[in-house]
């Protein structure tokens, strides 16, 4: 009598037969660097990486403008913090904080080019991807920009919110310690 296997859940296949230490908390900044406000979280990354001192546990990623990378970049933490711009028509500079909850039932991911595969898709996909590995705790922090233009750089509200999202980072960081 033939049996059928056990169809392979995603996670077991991200399997590299590696122990992998955890990573107490994860911060990604994503955006584009070339697009003037849009380069909030990766500025956010470089200025923590500048600051140092957030701990052995804590670890920084540019996770730029690809959605899927940030996907995998979840694989090992136990907590997540994203950083991007947001466009929502609010002043310029004004900062959110989004709980991951918030974006747990986004539709299926369908019919999209890898470049229009963002951070909120990245926490859906990541949920069936990721399964038991997947963090349990992901906030998003947003500033809201003012110029996304090629070639801009940062505008002046922009940039005093990266410091204050820094600080917040900073202090959830270090609360432990």
């Amino acid at each position: 009598m033939l049996t059928t296997p056990e169809p392979i859940k995603p996670y077991e296949l991200l399997d590299d037969g590696f122990e992998h230490p955890r990573i107490g908390l994860l911060v990604i900044g994503c955006g584009n660097v070339l697009r003037g406000d849009d380069a909030a979280g990766p500025v956010v990354i470089r200025r923590l990486w500048e600051r140092g001192g957030l701990g052995d546990n804590v670890r920084l990623a540019d996770g730029g403008t690809s959605g899927m990378d940030v996907a995998f970049q979840m694989r090992h933490a136990d907590r997540v913090l994203i950083v991007d711009a947001a466009a929502t028509g609010a002043a310029p500079g004004t900062v959110y904080k989004v709980p991951g909850d918030a974006l747990a039932d986004l539709p299926p991911v369908s019919g999209i080019a890898s470049h229009d595969f963002r951070w909120d898709n990245a926490i859906a996909f990541g949920r069936w991807l990721l399964g038991p590995l997947m963090p349990e705790r992901i906030d998003v922090y947003l500033i809201e920009g003012e110029n996304f233009a090629f070639g801009e750089s940062l505008s002046a509200p922009v940039d005093r919110a990266i410091n204050e999202v820094a600080d917040l980072i900073t202090a959830e960081a270090t609360a432990g310690d």
